[in-house]
């Protein structure tokens, strides 16, 4: 039987099988270090009108529902003001990430934050222009179901379509499998593929060398699309709140909240050879 991992990642221990030393525990790096880090201030921007041709598809790839919102909160509202057509891709349902909770059961997690998610797209204002689909993997065990993920891969995109997936390093390991396969997947077959920084915020510092900044590109948010992708945030109540059921604090601390809910996004880009 394989190990299932939570879909968001209690402390894990130095040289996790999968991440390595890319760890998710404790508070992470503080919100003051990356605002106050000169090379974030003068990262290039990217022009969404002009990277993502308005007649082309977009395919957001969340390894949990919460993860479009969480990294893409803001490129999918320009995204939606483009009139790009967008496909979000819920990878897995994220059922595994209350261990032993009578409140949110991975039956009721299936169901739960799918909808949490729905409800997330309709705080930014776009749900009537983002179509939805689910893979159904297994939450926690991507890794071991690339060859499925692939396959399916293969059934949903289409020849100009483009691609956002989380960083191939993200520290997550569905995170980092997501990222690997749609990766693949959009240089076989020559497709635009950005990777999308999530919890990489937490585990890396300013100027961390496991991160390729030479490719990075900042999406600027207005305080119109920061305020709704805060209200969308606050829209996974599954991953916000205590869990009375067995006392763990909520998945999302204020701080994880606080540190991904910034006036911009950061992407990963490298342009097809």
């Amino acid at each position: 039987m394989a190990t299932v991992i939570p879909s968001k990642p209690a402390p894990i221990k130095n040289n996790h099988p999968i991440v390595g030393d890319r760890v998710i525990e404790g508070d992470g790096t503080s919100c003051d270090a990356w605002q106050n880090w000169s090379g974030l201030q003068n990262m290039p921007r990217l022009n969404v009108a002009t990277s993502f041709p308005a007649h082309q598809r977009v395919c957001i790839f969340a390894p949990h529902p919460d993860d479009e919102v969480l990294g893409c909160g803001g490129l999918l509202q320009h995204l939606a003001n483009n009139g790009n057509p967008i496909l979000l891709v819920h990878v897995t349902n994220g059922t595994q990430s209350h261990p032993d909770s009578q409140i949110y059961p991975p039956k009721a997690l299936d169901i739960i934050r799918p909808q949490e998610s729905i409800a997330a797209l309709e705080a930014l204002g776009i749900s009537h222009q983002v179509k939805v689909i689910s893979m159904h993997l297994t939450d926690g065990d991507v890794f071991a179901e690339q060859a499925q993920f692939h396959q399916k891969l293969a059934a949903i995109i289409q020849p100009e379509d483009v691609l956002v997936t989380p960083f191939i390093h993200d520290g997550h390991p569905d995170h980092e499998a997501t990222g690997q396969v749609v990766a693949a997947f959009a240089k076989q077959h020559r497709l635009a593929c950005y990777q999308v920084l999530i919890w990489a915020w937490h585990w890396a510092t300013p100027a961390d060398s496991l991160i390729p900044w030479s490719c990075a590109f900042k999406v600027d948010l207005t305080p119109e699309q920061l305020k709704r992708k805060s209200q969308a945030i606050h829209c996974f109540t599954s991953q916000i709140t205590i869990d009375e059921s067995t006392g763990n604090p909520p998945i999302l601390s204020a701080q994880t909240i606080a540190r991904i809910s910034q006036p911009w996004e950061v992407y990963l880009y490298e342009p097809i050879p």
